[in-house]
């Protein structure tokens, strides 16, 4: 495991700057593949955006994010899925190309939804905090994905699960992050 600077990541996200978080991803792959990783993974579902970057140069396969939760979806009959993560996340094609491709849509929150879930998760989230109308707001905003005709929603940030998962949630979740950690675990001991 390496972690390399959020605020290095989050600088050249902010910059729309991917082949700079790419740059990231692969110094990190290169110092995991030097002590042996077999392939590579990245909990993190807002920075596979740069994935199209890095897979070209990096020295080992990685497992996509959006692929294994692609897989689970499948799996479990769900063909409509609601989106939840960073408004980088769900404003980019990361899920909807992924997803699309194994035949299941996507439905995206509204523009005034994405900046508030963003600023839950940069602002509140990140920071530890958790705060009962948070978990309010995104039980109305998965509600409302619910009405639009979802089966199930994408839980496509790492954070998100520290509030929100399938007891206090009206639709079943996808939580991007576990289910990653699960196909890396498949892949390890295959």
């Amino acid at each position: 495991m390496f972690t390399p600077s959020l605020a290095a990541t989050m600088d050249c996200i902010y910059r729309d700057d991917w082949r700079g978080v790419a740059d990231i991803m692969l110094a990190s792959a290169h110092k995991l593949v030097a002590i042996g990783a077999d392939f590579l993974i990245c909990p993190d579902n807002t920075i596979h955006q740069a994935l199209p970057f890095v897979t070209p140069r990096s020295p080992r396969p990685w497992l996509h994010i959006a692929e294994t939760v692609a897989d689970e979806a499948v799996a479990r009959g769900f063909r409509r899925l609601g989106l939840l993560g960073t408004r980088w996340l769900v404003e980019s094609a990361v899920y909807p190309d992924v997803l699309l491709a194994h035949g299941v849509s996507v439905v995206r929150p509204e523009a005034a939804e994405r900046d508030e879930m963003n600023r839950i998760i940069m602002d509140e989230l990140v920071c530890s905090i958790f705060r009962p109308q948070a978990v309010a707001w995104f039980q109305r905003t998965i509600r409302r994905m619910r009405d639009a005709g979802c089966d199930a929603v994408v839980l496509g940030c790492t954070e998100i699960p520290l509030m929100i998962h399938d007891e206090n949630s009206p639709l079943p979740t996808l939580d991007s992050t576990r289910l990653l950690a699960r196909a890396a675990l498949r892949r390890a001991v295959a």
